[in-house]
């Protein structure tokens, strides 16, 4: 047979919101695997800052501003938590590049690169999983977000009050205009793309910077530098003591990323090489984190002696300063700050993930709007303030994050030796390398359910026991993503070393991905890109070829 030829000049798609050219969809990839925001990228440009400023914008918000401050309320000594600080950010760190390589050198998002370890079909179970998680949280972080737009309405438009006592489904009807600005704004900002959300995390990150600093000297000119402390607890543990908790607060870092570190790749699919994708890493992730961190302490330590109280929300800290200026410009940059975290970590995702499971009738973009109009009907404002309400539905879905995070890296680095045919990801013939067993990898499947069910039952039932007042074993929870990665790590190399599935396509060359070369980067304007070159519809191995 003869070989089908390339996508050519004129056949140029539009991929994810990027200008022509921008998607390398190829004329017999499967319309039910490939649409043009799915196949692989042409150009891939951002740079290491735009890695970078991904990262600030996950870092700078509500919940980071919390999380960090509450590191250094556990009773710890300070350089102790600096340890766990820059030992958990470290962890994230080598992860997040680790679940970055594969996506940066096929072009592919995060679920496309799935399919080699799961299965044509089967890389939807992580997609739809991950997407889950996203829709609750996009919900979540919106309500946050109008919050934030709520004090400035009551302080600059008095008679606004009056609309917090009027409600509908168990929120204020200022609360529902301010939350409909807030998705109406995010909806549009989406839905001009992956450039135009490019440009508004690299100018967001600085931006919250810059404020969080004039909040912060302002702050200690207040209270005195003497009176800062980078210790928030009222006690202090001993050594021995002090151990155990250090190591709850390097999972609790790494807990916290997990979420957008297993759907790093939908990022660095877009970095221009790998090389540029690890420095924005190291300078987003450690020195960002850390210095985030020390910025929250010092804030969040001059309220006690500003206010006469700790206080370890940032929203609260700025309407505690009470002036028209502090709130307009402090609410709007929060607002902005978790607008930023809300598009990287709970938009995108889901986007390519709804995408994902039927690419011929749901666009990037329908992706995107299926998890923003589902995290409405969830009503997030009703059970965010429910611990338990989040413990035993959202823990569910994200005790299984390590699983998945586990499985993808052996497969990718272990029983695929970084080798990927990248169009037969894109085709249903059973005769595919990656179509295994009815378009599921039984040893991936396998290996969720086994790590899973474990992972799961460690994270949810400390807890219930705890509430039963049976025992407390609650600080094994604090451990389930690490539980379930090396399960899910583990028992996937396991089934494979039983019944070998993932191809390794040695002494192949064409059409191969073997993780040494930034192809789509390399490729010139107009030029197909390198890896998929000189490859047949048809030339996928078959799959008995390769038991």
């Amino acid at each position: 047979m003869t070989s089908t030829p390339l996508t050519g000049l004129h056949d140029l798609v539009e991929a994810a919101g990027h200008p022509h050219g921008g998607g390398n969809m190829k004329p017999h990839y499967d319309d039910r695997l490939a649409n043009e925001d799915l196949a692989p990228l042409r150009k891939q440009k951002w740079s290491s800052y735009n890695i970078f400023a991904f990262w600030m914008s996950d870092v700078h918000s509500v919940g980071g501003y919390v999380t960090a401050g509450s590191l250094f309320a556990l009773g710890l000594q300070s350089w102790q938590v600096l340890v766990a600080l820059i030992a958990g950010i470290v962890i994230v760190q080598v992860f997040a590049n680790m679940v970055a390589k594969p996506s940066q050198k096929t072009g592919v998002p995060f679920p496309v690169i799935n399919r080699v370890v799961f299965g044509i079909r089967g890389a939807n179970i992580p997609a739809i999983i991950r997407g889950l998680i996203a829709i609750a949280w996009y919900g979540v972080q919106t309500f946050l977000a109008a919050e934030s737009l709520n004090i400035v309405f009551l302080k600059f438009i008095p008679g606004s009050a009056a609309l917090l006592d009027v409600s509908f489904a168990g929120l204020s009807a200022l609360g529902w205009i301010s939350y409909a600005i807030l998705w109406t704004a995010q909806f549009l900002l989406f839905w001009n793309g992956m450039e135009v959300i490019r440009r508004f995390i690299d100018w967001a990150g600085p931006a919250v910077y810059l404020v969080m600093i004039v909040l912060a000297v302002y702050l200690v000119s207040q209270a005195g530098i003497e009176n800062i402390s980078f210790t928030l607890s009222t006690t202090q543990l001993d050594f021995w003591a002090s151990i155990p908790v250090m190591f709850a607060a390097i999972a609790l870092v790494v807990s916290y990323f997990s979420g957008p570190m297993l759907n790093f790749g939908d990022f660095a699919r877009y970095g221009k090489s790998f090389a540029a994708v690890k420095k924005g890493n190291f300078w987003g992730l450690p020195i960002n984190f850390v210095f985030f961190s020390l910025l929250t302490v010092i804030t969040a330590s001059a309220t006690v002696p500003v206010f006469g109280d700790l206080i370890t929300d940032p929203i609260a800290t700025v309407e505690r300063i009470d002036t028209p200026f502090a709130i307009l410009l402090g609410g709007l940059t929060f607002v902005t700050a978790t607008v930023g975290i809300n598009i990287v970590a709970n938009f995108i995702s889901p986007a390519f993930d709804f995408s994902n499971v039927a690419p011929k009738k749901i666009s990037w973009r329908a992706g995107g709007m299926i998890a923003a109009v589902g995290s409405t009907f969830l009503m997030p404002w009703n059970w965010y303030s429910n611990s338990d309400a989040i413990h035993y539905s959202l823990g569910v879905l994200g005790a299984l994050i390590g699983p998945l995070f586990g499985i993808l890296i052996a497969g990718y680095y272990f029983a695929a030796r970084q080798r990927v045919k990248v169009d037969a990801m894109f085709t249903m013939d059973p005769a595919g390398p990656y179509w295994y067993r009815n378009g599921f990898n039984p040893n991936a499947v396998k290996a969720v359910i086994a790590a899973g069910v474990p992972t799961v039952a460690i994270a949810i039932f400390p807890k219930l026991f705890a509430d039963l007042g049976l025992f407390n074993v609650s600080w094994v929870s604090d451990y389930s993503w690490f539980i379930g990665c090396g399960l899910g790590f583990v028992l996937f190399l396991l089934f494979e070393r039983l019944d070998p599935r993932v191809p390794t396509f040695d002494g192949e060359t064409d059409g191969i991905s073997d993780g040494t070369v930034d192809q789509a980067a390399e490729a010139p304007d107009g030029e197909a890109v390198p890896v998929l070159a000189n490859t047949a519809p048809d030339a996928a191995t078959p799959r008995e070829t390769l038991a």
